[in-house]
């Protein structure tokens, strides 16, 4: 990114453009709910790094955060699901193994 970019736009590695792009224009990004957590992560990271730099104008800032924000929601919501899906083996009383949901708060 070069000093004071009047534009953000995704990092070249990601993957095609599509339709969750705030701005419209051809720098389109990728579609946040078709992304795995660790892309979604990747970016998310990326952005953190390019908005503490400061080097973004107004705008730019304003939709890289834009977009951070709805890269976050979606890491919780993958984390969530991921969460409902882990389950804890333990004995029972009656010494057979059951699976029980796990409490990771």
């Amino acid at each position: 990114m070069t000093e004071h970019s009047s534009e953000w736009t995704p990092s070249a590695d990601l993957p095609a453009p599509d339709s969750d792009a705030a701005s419209g224009d051809d720098q389109a990004a990728p579609d946040v709910a078709t992304m795995s957590f660790e892309l979604a992560l990747a970016e998310l990271e990326r952005i953190v790094q390019d908005l503490e730099r400061g080097q973004l104008d107004l705008d730019a800032a304003i939709h890289a955060y834009e977009r951070g924000t709805r890269l976050k929601t979606h890491c919780e919501a993958k984390l969530r699901e991921a969460q409902l899906r882990v389950e804890q083996i333990s004995l029972g009383a009656d010494g057979k193994a059951r699976a029980t949901p796990t409490d990771l708060e």
